[in-house]
């Protein structure tokens, strides 16, 4: 009897074992997709698709499966969804469904349906933020607040956001659009056929959208039927189905199974809300003349070539460019800064032209401010409407009417100075230079942790300075999120005292000033001297901030002794010989020397026009499809521009890692990619 209870109590430990085992859940949201649970995961500094498939005990075929656009590689932050091997296929749930776990507090799973007709989802992407979600889709921050009360604290990379679905209305062209968030199985032809559109409608509202870009998970924008007589619908005769709704199944669902719109299933049932009841009978409106699997294949094949974009260039003999700024506005000394702006791009035309390019410069004075009616008189003119590339506007007023130009003539326009314009958001035609602070803290933190991740992080805490508050706040979650540990130290007189216990000998020591303050920075600097002179064991590293680039020299020195690095999306190397040159030119030119302001301006003219116009003189009108191609060698600032979503333009999220080294050189790593 003792043997036989002894072996059930085996059996029994053995069981739970196994349960235990195969009852693994992550600290990952999850989404239900066509009754199968993803993960939705983002990938960290250095992970390779080897170490993920381990992570989650799936195949690396399985994660490609469901994520075609890595085949090319991974890359930092990107959104993975893979497959939740150990729970049980979710045969009640429908594609309408997501469920949202509480990482790190619960293992409780919060189920919210609803029907995409009003609402849909987002996933966040680098370098979003509430507000800019909040403009992309036309709704309001408090808007998403209600459907997310999390994100009031924080929204992460890869967190799924519930967007309330609004009608966009555009009074220049009278379109309006409703946003689809990409499921499994969905085709650019299924989706076509859905929504009632020719594909070729689809692709036109969506001029990023590529084999890349259609994934699972990415939000495309579907324009709606009668909107505009481009969008036409198929034409087509219908046979009529009868289909008996099951537990859990939404119209939305109803309407991807049969190939149908939502639209096309309430008007034939005339159904005057999305609330369905088990077991009702309804009848769908089936395309007739389009079940043979033969047709429809080709019909795919044929379909899937529209989002091949034409990377072959459209050439154009004479590149035609309009700057138009506000050159006479005194405000803060602007009209010096952007006469000096003019005169680097200057420098690039004469550059483009000593290779070949012919070049016409066209250049505006648009008045000050709000005060617009000089440059919406200026746009009247046919010079203004022949241009193939517009760089200006200063003002949200200039860059708003400029922007609804260039749309309207599908002319490309670069906005030079201004990082919290949100035009970009919604207009193709645009290429934002100066990058918005919260993908440039987003990129940074990843190099920080992708540098430094094996190292003892030491943050100082700057009393009283909040001006790094957002990035420091980035940081410290990412470094959480990423298990890296780290220590907080406040800065007062006994700094050095303080921080001694906190530094450890077998490991680089990073410390982290929670401000870019010059006086905290001083202060700082001779805390580390003090230790470093009493404590050779010690190796310790500084990090920090672009504008540490614009101190006293005798800080400068000072940085080469700690092998200090910042983070910038410009830094100007003295030494290099293209440098040199420039500023050989400018003097030559103007016979004066540049403003010692940072960025400087005559550097930033010169590398945007040299960026631009070797695109269009390489790749003609449409080198949008090939700038990740474009290498261009810039003297101050890096430009990697990203598409910020599938309908959207172009954000420069360029940034240098930059290293002062003790042996007193300094070395710029462009950590754009």
């Amino acid at each position: 009897m003792r043997h036989i209870s002894l072996c059930k109590s085996i059996a029994i430990i053995f069981l739970f074992e196994f349960f235990a085992v195969h009852a693994q859940d992550f600290p990952y949201e999850k989404i239900a997709l066509d009754g199968k649970m993803f993960y939705v995961y983002h990938v960290k500094p250095g992970e390779g698709l080897y170490s993920i498939s381990r992570t989650f005990s799936v195949t690396a075929d399985e994660i490609l499966k469901y994520n075609p656009s890595i085949e090319k590689g991974l890359k930092s932050g990107q959104v993975l969804y893979i497959p939740a091997k150990d729970i049980e296929r979710v045969s009640t749930l429908n594609d309408s469904v997501i469920l949202q776990s509480q990482p790190l507090i619960s293992n409780q799973s919060r189920v919210t349906s609803f029907d995409e007709s009003h609402t849909f989802k987002h996933v966040v992407s680098l370098g979003e933020t509430v507000y800019s979600i909040a403009q992309m889709y036309h709704t309001t921050v408090e808007e998403i607040y209600r459907y997310n009360p999390t994100a009031r604290e924080v929204i992460k990379v890869g967190q799924v956001l519930i967007i309330p679905q609004p009608k966009v209305v555009e009074k220049e062209k009278e379109e309006s659009y409703r946003y689809h968030t990409i499921m499994p199985k969905e085709t650019l032809y299924s989706l076509a056929r859905a929504y009632s559109l020719k594909p070729e409608d689809i692709v036109a509202a969506n001029p990023g959208l590529s084999e890349e870009t259609f994934q699972i998970g990415k939000t495309i924008r579907i324009p709606l039927q009668g909107s505009s007589e481009a969008y036409a619908s198929y034409d087509r005769q219908t046979q009529q189905v009868i289909h008996k709704v099951r537990r859990g199944e939404t119209l939305y669902s109803i309407a991807r199974q049969y190939g149908v719109s939502v639209e096309e299933i309430q008007r034939v049932n005339s159904l005057s809300s999305n609330s369905l009841r088990s077991d009702m009978e309804l009848i769908i409106p089936v395309i007739a003349g389009r079940t043979g699997k033969g047709s429809q294949l080709a019909e795919e094949i044929k379909t899937n070539l529209l989002l091949r974009p034409n990377k072959h260039p459209v050439k154009v003999d004479v590149i035609k460019v309009g700057l138009l700024l506000p050159f006479l506005d005194e405000t803060d000394k602007m009209h010096f800064r952007l006469q000096e702006y003019y005169e680097g791009l200057l420098l690039a035309v004469n550059k483009l032209k000593d290779q070949g390019a012919n070049i016409e410069l066209y250049v505006f004075e648009i008045g000050k401010g709000n005060d617009t009616q000089k440059l919406k008189s200026l746009l009247e003119t046919l010079e203004m409407k022949s241009l193939n590339l517009i760089i200006g506007g200063v003002s949200d007023e200039q860059i708003k009417i400029l922007s609804d130009f260039s749309k309207s003539h599908n002319i490309k326009y670069v906005i030079p100075f201004s990082s919290k314009n949100t035009e970009v958001l919604n207009n193709s035609n645009i290429f934002q230079v100066n990058s918005p602070q919260s993908y440039i803290y987003s990129k940074a933190s990843n190099v920080f942790m992708e540098t430094f991740k094996n190292d003892n992080v030491v943050f100082l805490k700057v009393k009283g300075k909040t001006d790094k508050d957002d990035f420091i706040n980035i940081l410290q979650n990412d470094l959480k999120q990423n298990n890296i540990r780290y220590r907080i130290v406040t800065i007062d007189n006994l700094l050095e005292e303080k921080l001694l216990p906190f530094l450890t000998t077998n490991k680089n020591n990073v410390i982290v000033p929670t401000s870019a303050d010059a006086a905290a920075l001083q202060q700082t600097l001779e805390a580390l001297k003090k230790i470093q002179q009493d404590n050779a064991d010690y190796t310790i590293r500084l990090f920090g901030y672009p504008e540490w680039q614009t101190y006293d020299s005798r800080l400068k020195n000072d940085y080469h002794k700690f092998g200090t690095y910042i983070y910038s999306s410009f830094f100007v190397d003295e030494s290099d010989s293209e440098t040199k040159e420039f500023i050989t030119d400018f003097r030559k030119w103007y016979r004066r020397d540049l403003m010692n302001i940072y960025p400087r301006y005559a550097m930033l003219g010169y590398d945007t026009g040299l960026f631009f116009l070797t695109a269009l003189h390489r790749y003609g009108l449409n080198f949008e499809q090939n700038i990740h191609h474009l290498r261009v060698k810039t003297i101050q600032f890096v430009f990697n521009f990203e598409r910020v979503n599938n309908w959207g333009g172009f954000i420069n999220t360029g940034l240098y890692l930059v290293y002062y080294k003790p042996d007193y050189k300094v070395v710029k790593f462009d950590k754009s990619r």
